[in-house]
């Protein structure tokens, strides 16, 4: 059976099983609604369209390189998800009468233990409107589920959006230290 929620998501809302169907409808600033749930296979040229959609600056803040188009070995690892060690959860909503990705977050587990890195981006024409702190709100419980005890995200420093969502949802904040470029946002999930 789908779990669906329709109120805004928080970190500190309990953690939901990733079972088959789960998703959420998701209510944005502006009024609008998204469909959030786990990435799928059959997601694989949604994803793809949906980086190529993105203006060259938030392909950058995503991936920390410029890419021209995502290749099929990048999509193969994007599309990888395990519900445990890998996990993706996707905000789709109807553009011009399509179901089109507009935003995701996602973590991978780290050789640390109890570590996972994560990372959320947004369709740059649905930025502003709460859904980074949804899709994030959905990945911290998964990860806290999953039993990890630290997701981290390391950023451009120039990556503001990034910054204030983090300090929104109780990230620290601190320097890279292998590249002054770049910091490091960390929560502790315990």
């Amino acid at each position: 059976m789908a779990t669906v929620h329709s109120t805004a998501h928080t970190p500190s809302t309990p953690a939901f099983a990733a079972e088959a169907g789960e998703h959420w409808i998701e209510p944005l600033k502006d009024g609008g609604h998204v469909l959030i749930r786990p990435l799928r296979a059959d997601d694989r040229e949604r994803e793809k369209a949906f980086i190529m959609r993105l203006s060259p600056e938030s392909r950058h803040f995503r991936f920390l390189c410029q890419i021209a188009e995502p290749g099929e070995a990048l999509l193969d690892q994007l599309m990888t998800i395990d519900h445990r060690q890998h996990m993706a959860y996707v905000a789709l909503a109807h553009v011009d009468g399509e179901l089109q990705e507009v935003g995701i977050s996602r973590y991978a587990a780290c050789p640390d233990a109890g570590e996972c890195e994560c990372a959320v981006t947004v369709d740059d024409q649905w930025q502003h409107r709460g859904l980074g702190s949804l899709l994030l709100g959905h990945l911290i419980d998964k990860a806290r589920a999953n039993g990890y005890t630290a997701l981290y995200s390391i950023d451009s420093a120039a990556n503001t959006a990034m910054y204030e969502l983090a300090r929104e949802l109780g990230f620290t904040t601190s320097r890279d230290p292998d590249d002054n470029c770049q910091v490091i946002h960390r929560l502790s999930l315990v």
